[in-house]
């Protein structure tokens, strides 16, 4: 029996321009190979490059927030699942969701934990380095609230859920590590450009993600006139939406390190090149960028927080450092040594097999989500400290929304 989801995101997904897009398509596409009909509701307008769901057979919905119109599209739908995109949206609509379909099994994805990003920026900005990050923000006490009054929270990182079980202190019952879920590429891998066919550097990420503005400034800076130095005749083609002017003006063709905007197709951009770069100095969750990278057979260069959650123990898919001398030797290695790039290139096969097997991944959530969903009112008292948050935060924020109503109608 076909069973109903609505998915509510922070925006209509951009899989084309975002790691947090991709990872929704992601989890759509799993929903609907199970065979569920889903609604994706938003309070964002859909963009250019929002994915077009409607080819999927998946219903678009435009939200209102703080109105009562949810209140009788959700009552209507029924649905039996509800999937909150991110903490924000569970805060605007879970009350709602709680009060009028109180029998829904309520997820949320936490795409990365926005309270530690958030945290790290903040620190990197004032100190220039991550030495004492403090966690214990009011982002946090939303967030970790958040995680509480859901049934189940999809985790994308293995050190995002250790930080929250032993840090925290929140129960692994309501918790589930899904990382990025990957359609197999066993069958194209072999028609991906080798090592001689591929030429340059390239750099790749959203703007609007503050991580990316400071990685392409720390290469404009440091580390690619390092690079330049021993490969003077090496291009950097560096790619991604929504460019601010501070990203734009650094493009200089005489220094090879030019900013192309959008890709349009980061299988072209990524599989063309011969080594990735993403010296990442902060941020949280799993980095997109590395996975395709892994995906088209193209070697990285990462560092430590780049890497977090990425290839596990004792090896990487190119090279993982936070010294600039170490990412420069690196990158010369990786560009002219076609051996060492090739170990590379296998080292990231190999980890997409291991780490992000989807059919592993895939199995693993769906069961969980039957295994609850069989006995809500069991979970939900094993719990209970997420039904005290949820009762006290249903009354704060239903009365605080209901005010809004009646001041937007005046």
């Amino acid at each position: 029996m076909e069973k109903n989801l609505l998915i509510i995101g922070h925006t209509f997904p951009e899989p084309s321009t975002t790691a947090a897009g991709s990872r929704m398509m992601q989890l759509i596409d799993l929903f609907l190979e199970h065979d569920y009909a889903i609604t994706f509701g938003s309070t964002a307008s859909i963009s250019e490059r929002s994915a077009d769901l409607h080819l999927l057979g998946v219903t678009s919905e435009m939200l209102q927030l703080n109105d009562p119109s949810f209140d009788t599209f959700i009552a209507t739908l029924k649905p039996e699942i509800v999937l909150f995109d991110r903490f924000v949206t569970e805060e605007q609509f879970g009350w709602r969701v709680a009060e009028h379909c109180p029998n829904a099994l309520r997820v949320l994805d936490t795409e990365d934990l926005h309270f530690l990003r958030k945290a790290r920026e903040e620190t990197f900005k004032k100190e220039g380095k991550l030495d004492a990050v403090d966690l214990y923000t009011d982002t946090a006490k939303r967030e970790l609230a958040s995680v509480l009054r859901s049934d189940l929270s999809l985790i994308i990182s293995e050190m995002e859920m250790t930080l929250l079980m032993d840090t925290f202190k929140i129960p692994e019952g309501i918790l589930q590590y899904v990382p990025f879920l990957p359609k197999s590429n066993a069958k194209i891998k072999s028609t991906f450009p080798e090592f001689d066919e591929r030429k340059d550097f390239m750099a790749i990420g959203n703007f609007y993600h503050a991580p990316n503005v400071d990685s392409i400034k720390w290469l404009h800076k440091e580390i690619w006139p390092a690079i330049r130095k021993q490969l003077p005749n090496a291009t950097l083609y560096i790619y991604g939406a929504y460019a601010p002017q501070q990203i734009t003006e650094l493009h200089n063709e005489q220094a090879g390190f030019l900013i192309k905007g959008w890709a349009p197709s980061v299988q072209d951009v990524m599989s063309s090149a011969r080594v990735c770069l993403a010296p990442l100095r902060f941020g949280a969750g799993l980095k997109g960028k590395l996975l395709d990278a892994m995906y088209y057979g193209t070697p990285a260069i990462t560092t430590t927080l780049g890497s977090e959650g990425m290839y596990g123990a004792h090896v990487d898919a190119g090279c993982v450092t936070d010294a600039v001398s170490e990412m420069v030797t690196c990158a010369v290695t990786l560009f002219s040594e076609k051996r060492d790039w090739l170990v590379s290139q296998r080292q990231g096969y190999d980890i997409l097999d291991t780490r992000f097997d989807t059919t592993v991944h895939s199995k693993r959530l769906m069961y969980r989500i039957i295994h609850i969903s069989e006995d809500l009112k069991t979970h939900r008292e094993q719990n209970f400290l997420g039904q005290i948050l949820q009762q006290q935060s249903l009354q704060a924020t239903k009365y605080m929304s209901k005010w809004i109503e009646v001041k937007n109608k005046e």
